[in-house]
């Protein structure tokens, strides 16, 4: 028999570090660094101290290593709704390549190194809002909210708005109104970026049981949901400016993205299609990149 043509050969598994790197899902942990980076920069009047520089270096690896726990220990949890779904098929624990026991392992020495670090090197309560940021994502969401209701988003997201919050009390030890309001932003955010997610991936979520809002209410009132929400972030977003976090190059960009974010919400309202849910959502991913990397800049300028 002839052998299999290439383009139908199975394809090589990953090697185990790169298995176990995959578990901590490197592009979500990417940006929930960098929003806890900001949150650094701005507790920080002027430009950051060397010492202060090395703190904030410390406090991001911290962040990244128990944030990528809450993510393997979400892969164990999840393992059988990923097998289901397209987008996360191929994770290791879905696959079968990595079992219980080394991943809740790899997730336990992940979670107790970067709260060691953020303990004894940052401050304790950075770790402890670390640790409730981990128990929050990876057992209140997760586990509970996710298989119970549609706003299990809604709900959930208090954890994943959190890294500007643990940032802020990285460098300050204190939780600041300041930091409160980065983290309302990232909280408004969330849902339509993960509801513009839903809707042209519902059939997914329908396969794996899940009572996302698209599969419970539909796609109109999902639109509708995702409208209202980019409206009420709109007026979150000039906040900062507001508060005088910021000044006029923050707030022009902020303007400028929240046009489009609601641009784009009201046209997947009027007229849906699979492909603007998805070009909604990824445009979700730039709005807040840049409106934090707004922040950065702004916070620099004379």
């Amino acid at each position: 028999m002839s052998a299999l043509h290439p383009s139908h050969a199975a394809p090589e598994p990953l090697p185990v570090w790169r298995q176990f790197y995959a578990l901590t899902k490197p592009r979500v942990i990417q940006l929930i660094v960098f929003c806890a980076l900001i949150g650094m920069v701005l507790a920080v009047p002027g430009l950051p101290s060397w010492p202060q520089v090395q703190l904030a270096a410390i406090a991001c690896l911290g962040i990244w290593l128990v944030s990528g726990a809450a993510a393997a220990f979400n892969c164990v949890v999840e393992q059988q709704i990923d097998a289901k779904m397209k987008r996360t098929a191929w994770r290791p624990t879905a696959k079968g390549q990595l079992g219980n026991l080394q991943t809740l392992t790899f997730s336990a020495l992940l979670c107790a190194t970067g709260s060691a670090i953020l303990y004894f090197l940052v401050n304790p309560l950075t770790m402890w809002l670390t640790f409730a940021t981990f128990v929050g994502y990876a057992v209140v969401y997760t586990v509970i909210l996710k298989p119970l209701t549609p706003q299990n988003i809604v709900i959930g997201g208090a954890s994943g708005a959190m890294p500007p919050v643990l940032g802020w009390a990285a460098m300050t030890g204190v939780v600041a109104p300041e930091a409160l309001i980065l983290f309302l932003i990232i909280f408004l955010w969330t849902p339509p970026h993960f509801w513009a997610l839903a809707l042209y991936r519902v059939e997914d979520y329908r396969k794996a049981g899940l009572p996302m809002l698209p599969v419970t209410h539909g796609s109109e009132f999902t639109r509708l949901q995702i409208l209202l929400y980019t409206f009420v972030l709109f007026a979150a977003c000039l906040m900062p400016f507001i508060m005088r976090m910021s000044g006029w190059f923050y707030l022009a960009v902020a303007v400028l993205l929240s046009i489009g974010f609601c641009g784009y919400a009201f046209a997947l309202w009027r007229n849906y299609s699979d492909g603007l849910a998805r070009k909604t959502f990824r445009f979700s991913l730039i709005h807040l990149s840049l409106l934090f990397a707004a922040l950065l800049i702004d916070h620099y300028l004379p």
